[in-house]
């Protein structure tokens, strides 16, 4: 067997069997199939052993392929963890930097803070990336998130803006009206599929009958649209359904959904120049908009 073996085996390796087929590693890796298909031939050649057998399902490794792919993913995650310590030694706000936000969050408030952080630090290139889930910031690649939790992994480090509240709105001319019959159970907008907060998922699940669901939507600004529409009330962050004067809140904020609303980075990424000036800068002015966020500012009715 040859010893000397290298990261780009490795690397050839686990994308095939991330991909299931010669075709799928090809794209992953950037060269043709007929590469990957000679290098695999080497390379079982150079081990003496079988790495992969050929099926209809697909490429499914042997024994002796899931070695080499645990080996390669250990190797991925220790390249992973040196470029994060390196990039935690940057000493000026320079290169890409990319941000994961929830898209309400995303939509509403990031457009401006990424706007005016670029303008005093021109050598940052932001990123955002309007995500509901909760992306993995272990991996490479995202450097800062934006999230809506109460319970933050220990894995990452950062700072607690708020509490961002939830409260169910109206059409402001259908409420006047569903004053004046109250035995007449309003229409409601649910979340789509895709939709997060969980919180507020289960809310809907527990206190609206299935039969009021008139309209679902997996975006709160869609959702804003459809109750301004009148297709029925919506259940919204409160720095959405407050902006609008043709909405009216139905009762008061939710505590059952409150949610804190954080700034965090992975711990090696925490003194790279880039990441903790966008996230001193973001915190401070999302800061500025605490009231809204929390809900103390709703509109008059």
């Amino acid at each position: 067997m040859n010893s000397d073996l290298s990261w780009d085996e490795f690397r050839l390796v686990k994308s095939i069997a991330d991909a299931r087929s010669l075709a799928g590693a090809a794209e992953r890796l950037g060269v043709n199939q007929s590469t990957v298909y000679r290098r695999l031939a080497a390379l079982e050649a150079a081990v003496g052993a079988r790495l992969f057998d050929r099926s209809r399902a697909g490429y499914e490794p042997t024994s002796a392929g899931e070695d080499m792919i645990a080996l390669a993913a250990t190797m991925a995650a220790s390249i992973i963890d040196f470029e994060r310590r390196i990039a935690g030694r940057d000493v000026k706000p320079t290169g890409e930097l990319s941000v994961t936000v929830p898209m309400s969050i995303g939509l509403h408030f990031m457009p401006a803070i990424v706007a005016q952080f670029q303008a005093s630090n021109p050598g940052v290139i932001v990123e955002l990336i309007l995500s509901n889930q909760a992306l993995d910031l272990s991996r490479r690649g995202v450097d800062v998130a934006v999230r809506l939790t109460n319970d933050p992994p220990e894995t990452l480090v950062g700072r607690r803006i708020c509490t961002a509240r939830w409260c169910v709105y109206r059409r402001r001319d259908t409420a006047a009206e569903a004053e004046a019959d109250t035995t007449e159970p309003f229409s409601f907008i649910g979340y789509g599929a895709t939709l997060a907060p969980a919180s507020g998922r289960r809310w809907i699940e527990a206190n609206v009958d299935p039969g009021r669901i008139a309209a679902k939507a997996n975006s709160a600004h869609c959702m804003l649209e459809l109750a301004l529409q009148g297709v029925g009330a919506a259940l919204l962050p409160c720095f959405l359904g407050d902006r609008s004067p043709d909405l009216v809140r139905v009762g008061y904020p939710l505590p059952e959904l409150d949610a804190g609303l954080w700034t965090l980075t992975h711990a090696d990424l925490r003194r790279a120049a880039r990441v903790r000036a966008f996230m001193d800068f973001a915190g401070g002015e999302l800061t500025k908009h605490r009231r809204a966020i929390e809900g103390e500012e709703p509109s008059e009715g």
